[in-house]
């Protein structure tokens, strides 16, 4: 085993190396050869490596209660006291190694996606400036570290988005996705300063141990719950505030890949589970349903969606929810799980969707054709031939994300699921979440492999197009070819080969802990519900993703129905779809234009007749005032009171100056008359 200093320098390097890079490059990268990105790529590589290395401690230790905490004093005022530190367990190595390898993928991915990219530099500093973000988040051992680097995490995504912030569209998306996840970090921040309030402390086993001792109990910790659950609403984008995740995809893909895949959004999740000894079983259902009508919601928009990264951006959000759905039914183990299996399958079909688009562009480039969406699906059509290593690893990922046996995604869809039924068995009222996840399931198969058949399969949609599209460079493929690999099951059931159990290193190492509120289900009686509806859980999510498959088999490469017939049948719930449920139309009409009118009201009461008639008028009549009481001080006061007595005795000086002449023979005369004046008031 590792040693404890090691341990912590260990942590200090993955933190700050990619800080390092993002320094050198946005400084002085533009003069370096390469414009810097070797800095960048070498700082996102050792952190990879040193993530596997306390990766394989982990395995060597095999110890699931492993925990190491360094704790550095930073603010002490004796009543209100902040320490920042680390907290490593198993669960931070995992989601360590996650980010290093997802990351480090977007950095060699980049360097033949963004080559000659005007802001190239900037590009890879911004990237490191975000993994150190993310790093952070995974490290924190309190409730204040994690905000300050989870503000960060903001600020950097805003940057990446807006990358190529000359377009309207990226620049309105990265201040979209700003401020949308400001929404629920206010959220969040109330439920820190509830948490402080009542136990005094932000480090995580404080609060833990505080919560179990019942100094903070009742609806008030179900309120801290739930406000704290904000955060990842926003970050994870859950309904509602899902908005902003789709419009994200303006920026370039490898970002698309590393953010909406792997990290940022996956951020959310990784704060659920970390804290998931704080929420109470009421805040627990609140976040279940949250999590359970985004999975659904957000399938049952990409369906209908034909911009290929937007089809993966609702995919994306739809995962998340069931993520959040674990969480909230208890088996927070599945959705940190699935969390693991869904960074790799879902970047590969970014980096799948960068590729295709790359090609894409060249193709259009090559025949002087700026008009056609690179992007758009009906543009497409017959590239399995053309871009086979694209196609296979995409088709792998695409198993995976669907359920299919044999493949990572089927593992941990197959515990969400589980956990879901269990939860329903034992509270029937709630027999709404297990369609929300079942359903979602089916819908899952639908469109990933709509998008597949669409992309690759049928014929070509444009000739023209498809004569010059070819395969990615090796830079592009490689990390598509590792993170298919990633996507079979072996790698999450080992030492175990059976393909259909609940059991690997990862449910040996990753272990439930008992909730610190008292009263709640222990995570014993959790597991063991789990382990019973595991194969009626794997009958069910099996059938309903076949019905998936199949049907999108049937309208969209066998073509026995007619998609486009089928959309016109459909009517008004096409088009909700298709139109997102009109949420951001909605949301303007209802939301953020009664906010600017209300702004421009209030600006006009307070510019135009607070500012105009009270506060200017209140000038007015001061400087009038002054005015009068400058007369009455200067011409009236002065003149006569101060500057009369002035005057009168400037004169009187003057006067008795002219006595004193400076001759011996008048003042002998003014003697004598005084001598003479004293006899003659003595004889008197």
């Amino acid at each position: 085993m590792i040693a404890s200093n090691t341990i912590t320098l260990f942590c200090l390097l993955i933190l700050f190396l990619p800080l390092v890079a993002f320094v050198i490059n946005i400084f002085i990268g533009k003069r370096l050869p390469r414009e810097g990105d070797w800095v960048s790529v070498g700082a996102i590589l050792i952190t990879l490596l040193l993530s596997l290395i306390l990766l394989i401690s982990m395995f060597i230790n095999g110890d699931p209660n492993f925990s190491h905490e360094t704790v550095l004093p930073w603010i002490d005022l004796g009543a209100f006291k902040i320490d920042l530190g680390i907290w490593v367990d198993n669960i931070t190595v995992v989601m360590l190694v996650v980010v290093a390898l997802i990351s480090s993928m977007t950095h060699l991915f980049s360097i033949e996606y963004m080559k000659g990219d005007i802001r190239y530099n900037r590009y890879y500093a911004y990237l490191g400036l975000f993994t150190f973000s993310m790093n952070g988040i995974v490290l924190a051992n309190n409730l204040m570290s994690l905000y300050i680097f989870w503000e960060l995490v903001g600020v950097s995504s805003y940057l990446l988005i807006g990358h190529w912030f000359e377009k309207h569209s990226a620049a309105d998306a990265s201040k979209k996705a700003f401020l949308t996840n400001r929404v629920g970090d206010i959220g969040f921040f109330i439920g820190i300063m509830l948490m402080f309030t009542a136990i005094n402390s932000f480090n995580f086993q404080d609060l833990f141990d505080g919560v179990n001792q019942g100094l903070m109990a009742g609806n008030l910790l179900t309120l801290a719950g739930i406000a704290l659950f904000m955060g990842a609403v926003g970050k994870s984008s859950q309904f509602p505030l899902h908005i902003w995740l789709p419009d994200a995809m303006e920026g370039p893909t490898p970002v698309s890949a590393l953010m909406h895949a792997a990290t940022m959004v996956a951020a959310g999740v990784y704060l659920t589970v970390r804290l998931f000894p704080l929420f109470s079983p009421e805040a627990l259902t609140v976040i279940a349903y949250v999590g359970g009508f985004t999975a659904l919601f957000a399938a049952t928009i990409a369906i209908t969606q034909n911009d290929i990264k937007k089809v993966l951006a609702y995919s994306t959000v739809s995962q998340l929810g069931y993520m959040i759905l674990a969480v909230g039914v208890g088996n927070y183990v599945a959705a940190f799980f699935h969390l693991l299996t869904h960074a790799m399958f879902k970047a590969c079909l970014f980096y799948g969707s960068g590729s295709v688009i790359h090609a894409m562009h060249h193709s259009l480039h090559d025949i002087n054709d700026h008009d056609t969406d690179p992007q758009d699906m009906r543009n497409m059509g017959g590239f399995n031939s053309k871009m086979p290593i694209t196609y296979w690893t995409m088709a792998i990922a695409t198993l995976a994300i669907s359920g299919v046996p044999l493949f990572s995604g089927f593992l941990s869809k197959d515990a969400i699921l589980a956990g879901t039924l269990s939860f329903v068995e034992h509270h029937p009222e709630h027999l709404l979440l297990a369609i929300f996840g079942f359903g979602a399931a089916a819908i899952t198969g639908f469109y990933m492999f709509r998008l597949i058949f669409m992309t690759f399969h049928g014929k070509p949609k444009m000739p023209a197009v498809f004569k010059g599209i070819h395969e990615s460079p090796k830079l592009m493929t490689y990390p598509l070819i590792l993170l298919a690999g990633l996507s079979f099951f072996l790698f999450y059931t080992l030492p175990y080969f059976n393909p259909f159990s609940d059991h690997g290193w990862f449910t040996d190492l990753i272990k439930a802990k008992d909730s610190a509120v008292p009263g709640s289900l222990t995570a014993a009686e959790i597991y063991e519900g789990v382990h019973h509806a595991h194969y009626p859980a794997m009958a069910l999510s099996l059938i309903v993703a076949s019905l998936g498959i199949g049907l999108s088999y049937l309208f969209y490469f066998k073509q026995k129905f007619s998609a486009k017939s089928w959309s016109k049948r459909m009517g008004f719930l096409y088009k909700l779809s298709l139109n997102k449920y009109f949420f951001d139309e909605n949301y303007n009409r209802f939301l953020y234009q009664p906010f600017l009118k209300l702004s421009r009201a209030v600006a006009y009461l307070d510019w135009d007749l607070y500012d105009k008639y009270f506060i200017n008028g209140f000038g007015r009549v001061t400087r009038i005032f002054s005015k009068l009481t400058g007369r009455m001080d200067y011409d009236g006061l002065d003149q006569i009171l101060v500057d009369g007595i002035g005057r009168s005795m400037q004169g009187l000086g003057k006067r008795l100056k002219q006595t004193q002449t400076g001759r011996l023979q008048n003042y002998m005369l003014f003697a004598l008359i005084g001598v003479i004046v004293i006899l003659v008031f003595q004889t008197i």
